[in-house]
């Protein structure tokens, strides 16, 4: 039987967020107006300002409980099958996958990576959803990929031409987003040349088996003929 990894021990908290818990009511209490940002902001500037000797408190019960966290893993470990500790591992792997991509998007957001180029198809479904009906999102998305579908070549016309020129305001944008990248040492955030080049159809093994089999039957018949 699975395990979900909601049943693991959880991870002490740092001593700053123990010190965020403890004072959040007391700073909220005094500082109704504020935002949760606001709030937040005054309770780094607290803890910056902390003596050590308090700070050592809460560093001195977030070892407490980073002890009996070790302690609970190796029970919560022990009890698990072979299958079990591999399901748990690899659940782990796409949480920790997940929260990299989530911190990179971030990351890129905040520094001015330009949005993707749209599709017609975007374009056509930004244009229509607000007006579309439906007793869902899904639904409504159905409906306008149907209605997409059955579009004349000439009435895809002015949506295609729209993807075509995003292309190139995307193009430029990122091309100007590279250099401000090379100039901040980030070239780990600029696409390769193979990126930026239409990527063409990758034939598989089996089509490309197929190709030359079919290739050299050609030539065999074509030889015989000849003969």
């Amino acid at each position: 039987r699975r395990i979900s990894s909601i049943q693991r021990p959880k991870r002490p908290l740092t001593a700053y967020l123990r010190f965020v818990v403890d004072n959040r009511p007391a700073f909220r209490e005094k500082n109704p107006e504020a935002s949760n940002l606001e709030l937040i902001k005054k309770l780094a500037g607290a803890w910056k300002e902390l003596p050590a000797s308090q700070k050592q408190v809460y560093e001195e019960a977030r070892k407490t409980d980073w002890k009996r966290y070790g302690e609970q893993m190796a029970a919560y470990k022990a009890q698990l099958t072979p299958a079990q500790a591999a399901a748990l591992k690899e659940e782990r792997r796409k949480q920790l996958a997940k929260r990299r991509s989530i911190r990179a998007k971030r990351e890129l957001n905040l520094l001015g990576k330009p949005k993707r180029a749209r599709s017609g198809f975007n374009i056509f479904l930004s244009e229509n959803f607000k007006e579309s009906e439906g007793i869902s999102a899904v639904a409504k998305l159905k409906k306008l990929f149907d209605m997409w579908q059955k579009l004349s070549t000439s009435q895809k016309q002015p949506y295609l031409q729209l993807a075509e020129d995003d292309k190139v305001r995307y193009e430029n944008e990122m091309k100007s987003w590279e250099a401000k990248m090379i100039e901040l040492g980030r070239e780990d955030l600029v696409r390769s040349k193979k990126q930026r080049l239409k990527k063409k159809p990758v034939e598989t093994a089996k089509q490309a088996e197929i190709a030359r089999t079919s290739s050299g039957g050609n030539k065999a018949k074509f030889k015989k003929s000849e003969e």
